[in-house]
């Protein structure tokens, strides 16, 4: 028994683009508006760093919180301060960064992903102050999650730059292409 074509196509399109296919919106067959060339321009080596990053994220904050409270005390009220800030805005930055990285680059959306970028570039930049500045007492624990993190972050915003040029690309042409169609 086949549903009425009512109900089919509403089913059809919330399956697709809510609750199984995340990655590509849904195309239907007969729209002449929509670009021929449906390859997939996503970066997995994006995806994949993204995706390490997001598990590794939650080790990195309770190390941070948990060595922030062992230092707090030998710090003194600046440092207190600048330390508690950059924390709670990493933690800020980070969560907006991963949540655009994830569908700017599955979904191909540019905004989305030139967000990520910058963001990524404003992260490395805290990243690194607070691994080499020496004044904030960095303890072994926190200078080997803050390489790690350092890390991930260097290698999204080098596999992001190349994951929004590609798709730029893409979508400079596909536009170029329209110009031609009546």
């Amino acid at each position: 028994m086949e549903l009425p074509e009512t109900f089919r196509k509403p089913l059809e399109y919330i399956s697709r683009n809510v609750l199984f296919d995340q990655a590509r919106p849904f195309i239907p067959e007969n729209d002449t508006l929509m670009p021929h060339d449906k390859r997939v321009h996503s970066s997995l080596k994006l995806q994949m760093s993204l995706y390490f990053n997001t598990w590794f994220f939650p080790f990195w904050w309770i190390s941070e919180s948990v060595m922030l409270h062992v230092k707090y005390p030998a710090l003194s009220d600046p440092y207190k301060f600048i330390l508690i800030t950059i924390l709670i805005l990493m933690t800020l930055i980070e969560t907006i960064r991963l949540f655009l990285g994830y569908s700017g680059n599955l979904q191909e959306k540019v905004p989305e992903l030139a967000g990520f970028w910058l963001l990524t570039i404003l992260q490395l930049a805290i990243i690194l102050f607070q691994l080499f500045y020496e004044a904030f007492i960095i303890q072994p624990l926190e200078r080997g999650v803050h390489i790690v993190l350092a890390l991930f972050i260097l290698t999204q915003a080098f596999f992001g730059f190349v994951a929004l040029r590609e798709i730029v690309r893409h979508t400079q042409s596909q536009f170029r292409l329209r110009q031609f169609e009546f």
